[in-house]
């Protein structure tokens, strides 16, 4: 039989993903306007932790690289940035989000199930 605190537990997940710093403020909007950046029983909206970094990629003969050359090693000031997502739907609405608003073709990213609140 559950209790009502196990009925009430939600799973939280953390999203995180680098991001040029040129779309540092645009991708956060998209995924915050998809309910990312909450944690459960909290006034408080927009969370995240932010840390500059140096990305390293070398596109592809297929590839449409936003930034730098096919064929070329590329490095890229960038920024990773973490943020709790309460429940699946929102995991997944934010991933959406942060790949349209992404300036790369395949943006990196993570999603972590960090624990039931």
């Amino acid at each position: 039989m559950s209790t009502p605190a196990a009925a009430a537990a939600v799973t939280v997940f953390r999203l995180c993903f680098n991001v040029p710093e040129s779309h540092l403020a645009a991708v956060k909007s998209a995924i915050f306007a998809a309910g990312a950046g909450r944690y459960p029983k909290s006034n408080y909206t927009e969370c995240c932790w932010s840390t500059m970094g140096t990305g390293q990629f070398r596109p592809g003969d297929a590839a449409n690289p936003h930034i730098g050359t096919v064929g070329e090693l590329e490095y890229v000031p960038e920024v990773r940035v973490e943020t709790p997502c309460v429940g699946e739907e929102v995991a997944r609405k934010a991933v959406a989000a942060l790949r349209a608003a992404h300036p790369y073709e395949e943006p990196s990213y993570q999603v972590y199930k960090v624990e039931n609140f």
